[in-house]
């Protein structure tokens, strides 16, 4: 059943298919193998993607298709922005470390955000090949899903590129930046 707070006015999903489509479009060395119509008829038939994209385009992350899984037949989606989304950013990494702040509290958690939006944080490897497409993060960073002995310890990792390379860095899962955000990732 469809959370009815979780649905788009058909103007609104309109105007998120033109959006998303024309920035399809703009950038079909991210995809070139592929065609709107059927990332669109894939669209249609799913609202509640069209949601999650419409939360990530408001958040600032320029949502784009970077792929398709064979595998399971579905269209990769990923945060696009020049730096991490404006939106999502001054966040700690997750519930837990934002409970654990004693003072100066961000108002929200990357790994909360994220659920909320029905999206997924990049792992390393993503947020490598997603570097593959372009050249992110070059004054920003952005949290990328954090294995969980990393996360028991308390900490959180990170990336952005810098010199022309990307980098993986660790901190406190509590800590936030005016500069660091997060990308998602979406199927569809």
């Amino acid at each position: 059943m469809e959370d009815p707070k979780r649905k788009l006015t058909p103007e609104q999903q309109e105007e998120t298919l033109r959006i998303v489509k024309a920035r399809f479009e703009k950038h079909k060395a991210r995809h070139p193998d592929l065609v709107w119509p059927e990332v669109e008829k894939k669209l249609k038939g799913q609202p509640g993607k069209i949601w999650s994209l419409y939360q990530m385009e408001v958040t600032g992350g320029e949502p784009d298709v970077i792929g398709y899984e064979e595998k399971n037949g579905t269209y990769v989606f990923c945060d696009c922005s020049a730096e991490s989304p404006k939106g999502r950013r001054n966040t700690c990494y997750d519930y837990e470390a934002l409970a654990a702040r004693k003072e100066h509290k961000p108002a929200q958690n990357a790994v909360d955000m994220a659920a909320f939006m029905g999206i997924e944080i990049l792992t390393e490897a993503q947020y490598r090949a997603l570097q593959e497409l372009g050249h992110f993060d070059n004054k920003t960073s952005s949290w990328i899903r954090t294995p969980e002995d990393i996360r028991a310890l308390d900490g959180a990792l990170f990336c952005d590129r810098r010199y022309g390379h990307v980098f993986v860095y660790h901190n406190g899962a509590q800590s936030y930046y005016g500069v660091r955000g997060f990308r998602g990732i979406l199927q569809v």
